[in-house]
């Protein structure tokens, strides 16, 4: 269990998260939704560790973040960010093989059980054609395929993904996020798109004004009410045989 309490981040003079409380629980997905601008990836980001909150504190597993060593914190984190996607010489098959590293110790090579595992992998994520190609030389969905790929194979015990989702096309959108949920490990995502969210989370946080506006099951924050005005949009839900779907239309000025 990824578990944060009070933790809180500025840019400058501007907070973006503060005090606030997460809790990612076991073989769970938890969503983190909310505009642009309400923390979101920054609130992942102290998460994992990338950005050190100086209130509050990160457990992962009961251990606080900040006093794991980095090859313990990678093989309990595994984290997908969102990548322009620097030049690399390196082929896909190369990069998701890097997930093993982790599970290596120093000077050790990779053995064939490691090279299986990413080849495993690569077509977990439906990209097991790419491994010869040139990881530079993909296209953003492609690249963020082999990425999520890569993560599979450090086979952390939680991961944290950042728009897992952009730049894929509906199908993948759809293929990776079951993957996510499936997977026998606590998920952190976070989504943009609501609906998304509605099918494949079984818990969300609404961020908004530098906390947290409502946490709880999917269910219980996908409500109009709640959501109306953080988006400042319309939301009409529809419950159909268990599934949640929102629709939005803007709303209209007063006569």
């Amino acid at each position: 269990m990824i578990s944060a309490r009070g933790v809180s981040w500025r840019y400058g003079d501007n907070p973006v998260i503060d005090g606030v409380d997460v809790q990612a629980r076991p073989d769970r997905v938890l969503g983190l939704i909310g505009p642009n601008g309400s923390g979101k990836t920054t609130l992942l980001r102290l998460l994992y560790g990338a950005l050190r909150s100086r209130t509050g504190q990160v457990t992962v597993d009961g251990d606080e973040l900040r006093s794991l060593p980095p090859r313990e914190s990678a093989r309990r984190l595994a984290v997908v960010v969102q990548e322009t996607g620097g030049e690399t010489a390196l082929t896909v098959a190369e990069m998701v093989l890097l997930g093993r590293t982790p599970h290596l110790s120093t000077f050790q090579r990779a053995s064939a059980a490691d090279h299986a595992i990413a080849e495993r992998c690569l077509t977990r994520v439906g990209a097991a054609h790419l491994g010869s190609r040139p990881f530079a030389a993909l296209s953003g969905g492609e690249r963020q395929r082999v990425l999520i790929a890569r993560a599979l194979a450090q086979e952390a015990t939680h991961l944290l993904l950042d728009e897992p989702t952009n730049h894929l096309d509906i199908r993948y959108q759809h293929e990776v996020l079951q993957l996510v949920g499936q997977l026998e490990t606590s998920a952190v995502v976070v989504l943009h798109d609501l609906n998304l969210a509605a099918r494949y989370c079984d818990d969300l946080v609404l961020l908004g004004n530098g906390g947290v506006v409502a946490a709880g099951t999917t269910d219980e924050v996908l409500d109009p009410a709640i959501l109306e005005p953080v988006y400042g949009i319309g939301i009409q839900r529809l419950d159909l045989e268990g599934d949640i779907h929102l629709l939005f239309h803007p709303v209209k000025d007063p006569a």
